[in-house]
């Protein structure tokens, strides 16, 4: 990818949200106390967090704030992981599992309650998150959910059939599960919004500077661009899906932790009213069972956000506006006609397990990768625990579980198949579960 001159998707975020602050490049020298690679949401929340606490960081960006997937997502604030529960977390990482918990439960109203604290107008809606199920056998994923979640104290409720339709406006769901703590925003409007407060306490952001690599000197975590180099004590790397997409020098063994898929959001034309109080009259966001997922929320100008996935890359956006169009008047009728004004893509870090991966990468540096769809409310929440790390804090009172970098093998054969996976989902889909 070329960060000279950055070129924002074709987004309604980017069509919609007022223009982010000047940036200057990295060129020659700098330093700072800590370093952050990345200008998403984690690295924009470990950087306010440190200049909260009065440490001098300087942020370093490939392209601009928000470029990269905190910006391109579909903005739906989720306070869980996508395929593990809590009991799983717990079962693989203990202690330090459990305060995990908490923080994924948390996750939600902390990223509200950032928004708000920063004066950050980022379209934001609380009004909760439902995974309505798609078979009457899938019941038992929002039983299961329910239970362990409100075990470790979250707002959540099981949903009836009647109930789901009421909440959904629509038929094709047999209930469901509702984490009243979540919502959606306008995630390019955060991004740009987080950067500013950033800027704002004194920290730096160095944009357009793809970072190439960083290495331990003396007792300096020393990161080199094209054009400069900046040394800090510490080092927090929250590149996500983008780690190895600039340069492939970077940290490779993060890149090759995750497979980097392309995920297709799109945007319709304002729904008529009558429509919009027909359809998910609430204003939730919404995240089905299916492997093929089906989601959707509104923006603030009442266009329904959502999107699809595609194997055959010919035309994609084009067959994409059919298909997604059809599935939308199969689970509301009343849409009539569909006319999509905005798609575009991004990539979601996806880990083999569905689980993220927390890394201690030397003295005082520190890294995560593996959003698998669920980084919104988790980034915001992790950049304030890597911010406390690097500051010394014990890791007793982190919700850090951390791991060692493990590379999938055979990564570049995996990324090159991962599109087919959509066939096998699409099988699962159509199978009841037991």
């Amino acid at each position: 990818m070329d960060s000279a001159n950055v070129r924002w998707p074709d987004s309604l975020w980017a069509a919609v949200t007022p223009s982010g602050p000047e940036l200057p490049r990295l060129i020659g020298s700098a330093e700072a106390d800590v370093v952050v690679i990345g200008a998403g949401f984690t690295g924009l929340s470990a950087a306010l967090c440190l200049r909260e606490a009065g440490v001098d960081v300087a942020v370093v960006e490939a392209a601009e704030p928000g470029w990269g997937a905190s910006g391109r997502n579909n903005g739906q604030v989720i306070p869980t992981l996508s395929r593990p529960d809590p009991e799983d977390i717990v079962a693989r990482h203990g202690a330090a599992g459990e305060r995990f918990v908490a923080l994924l439960r948390d996750s939600a109203s902390v990223l509200f309650d950032v928004a708000r604290r920063y004066q950050i107008q980022a379209e934001q809606e609380q009004t909760g998150w439902i995974q309505p199920v798609h078979s009457p056998g899938r019941i038992r994923i929002a039983e299961r959910r329910v239970r362990q979640w409100s075990k470790f104290g979250a707002a959540v409720e099981l949903l009836s059939r009647d109930r789901t339709r009421q909440m959904l406006g629509s038929d094709a769901w047999y209930g469901g599960f509702w984490n009243k703590s979540g919502g959606h925003i306008n995630p390019l409007a955060l991004s740009r919004g987080l950067a500013r407060a950033v800027l704002g306490r004194g920290g730096r952001i160095y944009a357009r500077s793809p970072a190439a690599s960083f290495e331990r000197h003396r007792d300096r975590w020393v990161v080199r661009t094209a054009e400069g180099e900046i040394s800090g004590r510490a080092l927090i790397v929250a590149t996500n899906a983008y780690t190895g997409e600039f340069t492939r020098s970077l940290a490779p063994e993060i890149a090759h932790e995750v497979v980097p898929v392309r995920s297709w959001q799109m945007a319709t034309e304002p729904l008529a009213e009558d429509v919009r109080r027909a359809i998910i009259p609430g204003r939730q966001a919404m995240s089905d069972t299916h492997g093929e997922l089906y989601f959707a929320r509104y923006d603030a100008r009442n266009r329904l956000v959502t999107g699809g996935a595609i194997i055959n890359p010919r035309n994609p956006a084009e067959r994409l506006k059919m298909m997604v169009s059809e599935r939308l008047k199969r689970l509301w009728p009343q849409i009539g006609e569909v006319k999509f004004d905005y798609v575009w893509n991004g990539y979601v870090g996806m880990t083999t397990d569905f689980l993220p991966r927390i890394h201690r990468l030397g003295p005082d540096a520190y890294g995560w990768t593996g959003c698998n769809g669920r980084a919104v409310a988790l980034s915001i929440s992790l950049g304030d625990q890597l911010s406390k790390a690097v500051r010394g804090i014990p890791e007793s009172d982190l919700a850090l579980p951390f791991t060692a970098p493990a590379p999938i093998v055979g990564h570049a054969l995996l990324r090159r198949l991962a599109p087919l996976m959509l066939m096998v989902y699409r099988r699962r889909d159509a199978r009841e579960i037991a």
